[in-house]
């Protein structure tokens, strides 16, 4: 009922309690109930006599609600699953995993979220936007992989505007600073997935960072100075990673590399390769179509990089 209030003030303009009464076939008394409990879940709604209400700001939230509104998607971010807090959104989906293709979790804070290779991820409530894709790809284990790519190509359209770059084969950078981290998990047997959870974070409205990771880490608030609404980002990100994906399930990464590779801040530049017993130096000259990073060592000496494997870090810095 809510909702269905929400949407008939979604014009700014005021609306009489009688005319929301008649319309859901409430009482008045019920009206204002729903009205004093939208204002307490932070909904900035004014009223007047013989006008009624007006929804003047819309709060920067990441509920089902505030995603599916105005959401352009078949499949991906229809069956949204919000939490205000969670360890963490991968996990929340995890424990969900019988949810459909698709499935979109959000959280307004994560309290272990991480990163790759187990590195904690700083997840600050109303700071940034921590979600997780379920998907159901019919495809074997060894691909899974191949979805990181596709997920850092949708966050890095859906933040075209910020100048926005991919540092495969995981994190979006802006500046050369990382905006965006990336974490896919799956559960599989031998030779078929039973689900991947695509785990995207993107710090959106934090104002700094620790001093550990403050020269490599940056939002969208310091890359410009303000603040933005976290759901209409929410819906570029599934809006973009919708096509990308439905692609990827016909021809695999074929007709994506491309695209990926305009975009790959490592393109051209000198790239360090870090084994367990040591790194490897070398060029970064493009992707191979299974994902896999191709590194020029000299002569007419390559090698491909798998995500899994290693850690690629700048010759001359982050990037």
């Amino acid at each position: 009922m809510k909702q269905s209030i929400l949407e008939m003030l979604r014009s700014g303009e005021y609306v009489s309690g009688e005319k929301i009464s008649r319309k859901l076939g409430i009482s008045r008394a019920a009206v204002w109930k729903h009205i004093k409990a939208l204002r307490e879940e932070g909904y900035d709604i004014s009223s007047s006599t013989n006008r009624g209400y007006c929804l003047t700001a819309p709060p920067d939230k990441i509920t089902e609600y505030e995603i599916k509104t105005g959401l352009k998607t078949s499949v991906m971010g229809q069956n949204v699953k919000y939490v205000r807090s969670t360890d963490s959104t991968n996990n929340e989906a995890k424990r969900h995993c019988d949810e459909p293709d698709g499935t979109l979790f959000t959280a307004e804070t994560q309290t272990g979220g991480k990163g790759r290779l187990g590195r904690a991820w700083t997840s600050p409530e109303g700071g940034g936007i921590w979600m997780s894709l379920l998907l159901k790809p019919l495809i074997p284990p060894s691909r899974a992989p191949e979805i990181t790519l596709i997920a850092g190509l949708a966050v890095c359209r859906a933040l075209e505007e910020f100048g926005a770059q991919i540092k495969w084969p995981n994190d979006v950078v802006i500046n050369g600073k990382k905006v965006c981290g990336i974490l896919t998990e799956m559960s599989a047997e031998m030779e078929r997935v039973n689900y991947i959870i695509c785990g995207m974070g993107i710090n959106v409205n934090i104002s700094e960072f620790p001093g550990e990771i403050a020269d490599k880490a940056t939002s969208l608030r310091i890359e410009t100075g303000k603040s933005y609404a976290r759901a209409p980002i929410i819906r570029r990100v599934t809006e973009e990673f919708e096509p990308l994906y439905g692609e990827y399930l016909k021809n695999r990464l074929k007709n994506i590399i491309a695209g990926y590779e305009r975009l790959c801040v490592n393109i051209g530049r000198r790239v360090s390769v870090l084994y367990d017993s040591g790194a490897v130096t070398g060029t970064a000259v493009g992707i191979a179509e299974d994902g896999r990073l191709i590194v020029d060592i000299g002569g007419e000496n390559r090698i491909y990089v798998s995500s899994g494997e290693v850690s690629v870090r700048g010759v001359y810095g982050y990037v």
